[in-house]
């Protein structure tokens, strides 16, 4: 077992993690299958404002946040959250596949939305993943948002997407590119073989993509791609 804090087999540090859910079979569950895998679970909440109270002390790399909580929901945990530690990662759980909570967990700045029947070994690869500052959307609900969620946010949003495209003049047309590709769902390794281009100068792109139009990360990427039209439902597969 990798020890707390120590690099992983890839060389990549061992998130510290806090899991939040009123459940205390998936709290047990989850911190046994994570622990069991090298990941130090630092704190455990039985709701939103706990979880809360836990980060501010212990200062984890991720948090697992469930959505449907008492005294405060996951969704206003992680604005709170990531108001107070802006370079914590946040991973939604819940057993609801519903669209407006996956924006919503978007919207409140999650890096990725997993629901609970998600296998040990995915839900330790998103843990490592989201620590490394990327992003994931589970795959059965990425679909959802891009095609439903993000067209539906656009038409509400239009002053701000209209800014957001004026800020798009700014990137290359390599960035354009990568950015499109991004909201399609590529990773790094896609792009980069779709671009012939080496994934240290993928990661260089994506790195100047975030900074120019302030994006944490890939999940911000996608939706921005879909509300400024670089990417239309059904585009890029």
């Amino acid at each position: 077992m990798t020890a707390p804090g120590a690099p992983d087999v890839a060389g990549v540090p061992t998130p510290r993690v806090v899991i939040a859910d009123d459940q205390d079979l998936v709290r047990t569950g989850f911190r046994l299958i994570l622990t069991a895998r090298g990941i130090d679970v630092v704190g455990v909440a039985a709701d939103g404002a706990e979880a809360v109270a836990q980060v501010r002390r212990l200062r984890p790399d991720v948090v697992l946040l469930d959505i449907r909580m008492p005294v405060m929901d996951g969704l206003e945990a992680a604005r709170r959250i990531l108001g107070a530690a802006p370079d914590c990662r946040v991973i939604m759980l819940t057993t609801f596949d519903l669209d407006q909570y996956v924006y919503a967990a978007l919207a409140a700045g999650a890096s990725g939305f997993l629901l609970k029947d998600v296998t040990p070994e995915h839900l330790a690869a998103a843990v490592r993943l989201v620590g490394t500052g990327d992003a994931l959307l589970a795959p059965s609900i990425t679909r959802r948002l891009v095609e439903r969620c993000a067209p539906g946010a656009a038409a509400r949003d239009r002053v701000t997407t209209a800014g957001t495209s004026r800020e798009l003049a700014a990137l290359t047309p390599r960035e354009r590119e990568v950015l499109t590709l991004m909201g399609q769902g590529r990773s790094n390794a896609e792009l980069a073989a779709e671009l012939t281009l080496s994934e240290a100068t993928v990661k260089t792109h994506v790195a100047r993509i975030f900074a120019k139009l302030s994006l944490r990360d890939r999940a911000q990427a996608v939706v921005l791609a879909y509300e400024t039209g670089l990417v239309t439902p059904g585009s890029g597969g």
